[in-house]
């Protein structure tokens, strides 16, 4: 078998049903060897092994592949060329990165003989990602491909997930080589690494101890983040959670993990979290942090994260997580699950009971008193209505993936989300146009259900050309683009701390016409909504159509998202917006910002 017969032969052997890319010279081989191997495996049903989706360009390939991965927490494939081809997929192997999303990139190479040459369409893949992936492979030795590839799968998925690129050179694609069939890398400290972390269990010690500190408790509180997701901890979580009646936040990776419409649900924490999950936090004695990392967004001034906590508690896979933000006073390296699973069954061996029925009282009030909530009748429409009304109409039960800026955290905020893997965002790199190509290839992921991409007018502009893709492939992507004329979180943003400097953000873009576009790339359901009295009515016909279809809506340019944590500000500082009510005087930030929104 050639190279490039190797690689595509891996590709079948580890169950893949859809790949992503986009063609170039230092990857036609590879291309080819997808050709033939379809023709040569035909299915009954008359559909391809390995279908090759052809995005418009390779960032698309790429947060396809990622939206396919979250979507399934499978590993998602993207194939693309050397040079701009790999440099183009910088982007979302570095969102996969710090999302840890299992994503497999191979990349074309000019020939071994011609590295280092400035080849035609040459980039140094490896030195630039690098510093983005979780493993980069250069094959230089043909006889490793195999080898190489196969390692490439298992690092990808394994421990805690991440990207790995497989940079190719051309002659090593074309080379005549035997393929053995099972071949692995031995990368001996990785296995060990990982052994160790797999294979850790808690002992009855540690067992013992966490109990002790939980059972001197009279506020616990659960944090958990998107390990949560990424372990398949949820079914765990859950019954932990309900086993010991701890209420639950979770960060903008973790929605999903703990369904939201459960009782003991506090819904998102952090900057635009929902107020009543940060009260919590502040009043809380004792934290349980499970797959969480303290990013920023979520701790804001660490030494008054939980300020009242007398105790924290962490569990994670990556043993760089463990006391990297805030000091901890128990932690277990290893899996989620498993140590889940392990804790539930001590504290039932022991009879640990714990009367919390004060701290529900309390945290009930907290949801009561300070909801989620907008204003409802405004002539305006207000995001958070069209955001409700999908999902009144879906029952929440839809995958929802988002650009990002102010229409990602109102979804974040008003949708239910009752499974995991049903909310895809790029939370960590905050990538704009993110949205519609993993809407894309979340849909390959599960055709069994509704996919919607709710963007906004900035965003969507980044991969605008995706929507082209959609309809190629006839993929029923419903795509919602919330339009406030320009970037509504950056506007946000300088109207609180720069004193209304609108510099860049105030574009007022009004010349797309979206509808237009949508239906020049297809879409045969195209319309905007500009009416608030006909919003469910309108979703509910967008909604039903049978194949894509896109709805513009025009919102409030002056709708805020709040609640808002603002840089350098705790929890008690938090602005609440005109709906939301405070329990103390918000102080806004006054100066210069302290850290990037």
């Amino acid at each position: 078998m050639t190279g490039a017969d190797i690689v595509v032969q891996i590709l079948a052997d580890e169950g893949l049903d859809v790949l992503f890319g986009y063609s170039g010279g230092a990857i036609l081989p590879v291309y080819d060897a997808v050709f033939r191997f379809n023709a040569e495996h035909p299915r009954d049903d008359g559909n391809e092994p390995l279908p090759l989706i052809v995005p418009a360009n390779e960032q698309g390939a790429c947060f396809m592949a990622a939206g396919y991965a979250r979507a399934s927490g499978r590993v998602g494939v993207a194939l693309v060329t050397s040079g701009p081809g790999a440099t183009n997929a910088v982007t979302p192997v570095r969102d996969s990165m710090a999302d840890s999303i299992p994503l497999v990139v191979v990349c074309g190479q000019v020939p071994t003989g011609a590295i280092g040459t400035d080849a035609f369409q040459e980039a140094p893949v490896s030195q630039i990602m690098g510093a983005c992936a979780k493993h980069v492979f250069l094959v230089t030795d043909a006889s490793t491909l195999e080898a190489t590839l196969r390692t490439a799968f298992h690092i990808a998925r394994s421990g805690r997930p991440g990207p790995v690129v497989i940079d190719i050179p051309k002659d090593v694609q074309n080379a005549p080589l035997i393929f053995e069939g099972s071949r692995e890398l031995p990368v001996r400290g990785y296995r060990s690494r990982l052994h160790a972390v797999e294979s850790a269990t808690l002992t009855d010690a540690a067992c013992a101890a966490f109990f002790a500190t939980l059972g001197a408790s009279e506020r616990p509180l659960i944090y958990a983040g998107g390990g949560i997701v990424s372990a398949g901890a949820s079914g765990p979580l859950r019954d932990f959670a309900h086993a010991f009646g701890i209420p639950v936040v979770t960060t903008l990776m973790g929605i999903g993990g703990f369904d939201t419409t459960d009782p003991l649900a506090l819904h998102m924490l952090g900057m635009h979290g929902a107020a009543y999950a940060n009260y919590a936090m502040d009043d809380c004695d004792f934290v349980f942090a499970l797959g969480a990392r303290f990013d920023d967004r979520v701790v804001g001034v660490p030494d008054q994260f939980a300020p009242r906590a007398r105790a924290i508690a962490q569990v994670d896979i990556d043993p760089a997580e463990i006391g990297k933000v805030k000091a901890v006073d128990w932690h277990h390296v290893g899996s989620l699950d498993q140590a889940l699973d392990r804790l539930l069954a001590y504290g039932a061996r022991i009879g640990f009971r714990r009367d919390l029925s004060a701290w529900h009282a309390h945290v009930a009030g907290l949801k009561r008193h300070h909801a989620m909530n907008f204003s409802r009748d405004s002539d305006s429409i207000q995001p958070c209505a069209v955001i409700e009304a999908i999902n009144r109409i879906t029952n929440g039960r839809a995958i929802i993936s988002t650009g990002v800026g102010q229409h990602q955290m109102w979804a974040a905020q008003y949708f239910d989300f009752r499974e995991p893997r049903h909310w895809l965002t790029s939370g960590s790199m905050g990538t704009m146009g993110f949205g519609l190509p993993a809407a894309i290839g979340a849909q390959f992921a599960r055709p069994d259900l509704t996919v919607i991409d709710i963007d906004g007018d900035a965003s969507i502009r980044m991969n605008i050309g995706e929507l082209e893709t959609v309809t190629t492939y006839g993929l029923p992507v419903k795509v919602v683009v919330l339009n406030n004329s320009g970037d509504g979180m950056v506007r946000q943003w300088q109207k609180l701390f720069f004193k209304g400097r609108f510099s860049a953000s105030d574009k007022s873009l009004h010349k797309k016409d979206f509808i237009k576009a949508a239906q020049a790339d297809g879409f045969e359901w195209a319309q905007r909504l500009d009416d608030p009295r006909a919003i469910d009515a309108t979703i509910a016909d967008f909604l039903a159509f049978d194949g894509p279809a896109f709805l513009e809506v025009v919102i409030d340019p002056d709708a805020g998202v709040y609640p808002m944590v603002g840089p350098g500000a705790t929890y008690a500082q938090m602005i609440t917006g005109d709906w939301i009510p405070s329990r103390d005087t918000p102080v806004e930030a006054t100066g210069q910002p302290t850290g990037m929104f």
